[in-house]
């Protein structure tokens, strides 16, 4: 069974996800703090952790160093983290965070499932940004 543990205050970005990655196979956990996030890793081990750029005082930028730190730390298996951005300037932050991946709200199901898919199967992805070494105009690349 898949574990995505979403961090998010927004009930509507728990309901997208929610709809887009749960099925008999998925389960997805949601915490509403990015204090909250370390200690749900730790407790249920997520395959994936989609991170809120925004969340409350610590948001999804400060959540996904204090991950990067437990995993540097040998505290935390190393995890694949996905960033909701609220607009193309934010790449900057996801990529000074070190997530692996990030998607520019709005969020659809569509491309929340192929973020995630690509990212669970060792890869990177990147919304918002040209890589040179993605190829055919897709966003994958090796992590």
């Amino acid at each position: 069974m898949t574990t995505v543990l979403l961090a998010t205050d927004a009930d509507w970005i728990f309901d997208e996800v929610d709809a887009a990655l749960s099925d008999e196979d998925s389960a997805v956990y949601r915490v509403r703090r990015g204090v909250d996030v370390v200690p749900a890793v730790q407790e249920l081990r997520p395959d994936l952790v989609i991170l809120d750029l925004q969340i409350g005082n610590m948001g999804g930028m400060a959540a996904c160093m204090a991950i990067r730190h437990e995993e540097s730390s040998n505290r935390l298996p190393t995890i694949p983290v996905l960033m909701l951005l609220d607009r193309a300037a934010d790449v900057f932050l996801a990529k000074r965070s070190d997530a692996d991946g990030w998607l520019i709200k709005p969020i659809d199901a569509f491309r929340l499932r192929k973020a995630a898919e690509v990212l669970l199967a060792g890869y990177s992805y990147f919304e918002g940004v040209e890589d040179e070494t993605a190829a055919d105009g897709d966003n994958a690349v090796p992590a």
